[in-house]
């Protein structure tokens, strides 16, 4: 017997184009995909007509800062004026302000805020959230931070793969050097061993670390079998694009400056580009990543909202979706493919959820649009009928 059975849909699996399937059935048994052209006469607990609607897998917002406290306003509007992204960083500002308000809030002050930062992608059909610390900096805070992020998970009922950034930027009373060997030396350990995170992530960039500081970290973490993943050619070009991908990286992310040899990096080592176009037109840079590059040489191709509060305060991936084809080029099938299956790959290459497709999580929506392309078309305000996180209505 089935638990779940819906009949009467139109099914858009997203494994490699935006074909539908030609039966209009799915069924759901244990919280994976167990068969799709299910008889009339099959038993299931539950049977839902979905009246033709569209059925989708559940999205993957698979870059994310959103465990944060407090605002940026004040430095978006000097931006406005005129104000230098890199000189608010260099001044004290930008994340190291995110990290005193984050440091200064007590957990539930941090678990209530943050859930209200994702409540919106939630509600839009995200049923995995990827959630990087960085905004703590020290023991005790990059700790609440994780811990806030695995408490979230069952309160949602989405996924939450929680990511060690330690490695965001450099606080106050360290050098790099110094600082860099207390995140991967004691920190790091500390994370894995208390199984708040297995996945690990870094910023190249004059404001953060370099790309000889990624080599080092990654060495730790890979020793440790995490994930790997990196901020990458963002602001300028660093080489650690073409870096991480020769530790297989799970995700290089940004990748503005990203330039031949990258991508042909990238595409050799199977490492997922994913892109951040709301963080790109916040910032309104005219830096654009090598989209067709990336395209002509086969690089997977993820998009993610980089939800946090100085550069996408922007809680939607649709509109990150929609972004990346008005402001990349990207075309609607790369676009979707990139909320769904290639963002499981960037965080997971061996993600068991993303599509649907026999034995996968059964995380899906059910739309009420006639085809998949109109949620690019309109994303504003854009709501599933239901969503369900490993066959579980939420």
């Amino acid at each position: 017997m089935f638990d779940l059975v819906i009949d009467n849909a139109r099914i858009y699996p997203l494994e490699r184009d935006l074909s539908i399937r030609s039966d209009r059935s799915m069924a759901v048994t244990g919280g994976r995909i167990r068969a799709f052209g299910i008889p009339q006469s099959a038993p299931s607990r539950l049977r839902l007509d979905a009246h033709d609607a569209v059925i989708l897998p559940g999205f993957v917002d698979c870059h994310t800062h959103a465990v944060f406290a407090g605002d940026r306003l004040d430095e978006y509007l000097a931006r406005l004026e005129g104000a230098d992204y890199a000189g608010q960083n260099r001044a004290g500002f930008g994340i190291l302000s995110t990290v005193s308000a984050t440091r200064r809030a007590s957990f539930s002050e941090l678990l209530d805020c943050s859930l209200k930062h994702v409540a919106p992608l939630v509600a839009e059909g995200v049923t995995t959230l990827e959630i990087k610390s960085g905004y703590g900096l020290d023991r005790e805070s990059e700790i609440k931070i994780l811990t806030v992020a695995a408490a979230m998970e069952p309160i949602l009922k989405t996924r939450i793969v929680p990511t060690f950034m330690g490695a965001h930027t450099v606080p106050t009373g360290f050098t790099r050097a110094s600082y860099l060997a207390w995140v991967q030396d004691e920190m790091l350990p500390l994370v894995v061993a208390s199984g708040l995170a297995r996945s690990v992530d870094i910023f190249v960039d004059p404001l953060a670390f370099t790309p000889e500081d990624l080599d080092s970290l990654f060495e730790r973490a890979a020793a440790h079998s995490c994930r790997l993943h990196a901020h990458t050619d963002q602001l300028g070009h660093t080489g650690a694009t073409r870096r991480a991908a020769h530790w297989r990286a799970c995700s290089c992310d940004h990748l503005e400056y990203a330039d031949q040899e990258d991508v042909t990096a990238l595409a050799h080592s199977g490492t997922v580009a994913v892109l951040l176009p709301l963080a790109q037109a916040f910032l309104g840079t005219a830096q654009k990543p090598p989209v067709e590059a990336l395209r002509q040489a086969g690089v997977p191709i993820a998009i993610a909202s980089d939800l946090n509060p100085g550069t996408a305060p922007v809680a939607s991936l649709l509109w990150a979706a929609a972004t990346s084809i008005r402001l990349f080029g990207l075309t609607p099938t790369e676009a979707l493919l990139g909320l769904t299956h290639h963002a499981a790959r960037a965080l997971d290459p061996d993600a068991g959820f993303g599509t649907l497709a026999l034995g996968q999580s059964a995380d899906f929506a059910i739309w009420d649009i006639p085809r998949p392309e109109f949620l690019l078309y309109a994303p504003a305000g854009q709501r599933p009928v239901m969503s369900f996180f490993q066959g579980e209505r939420r």
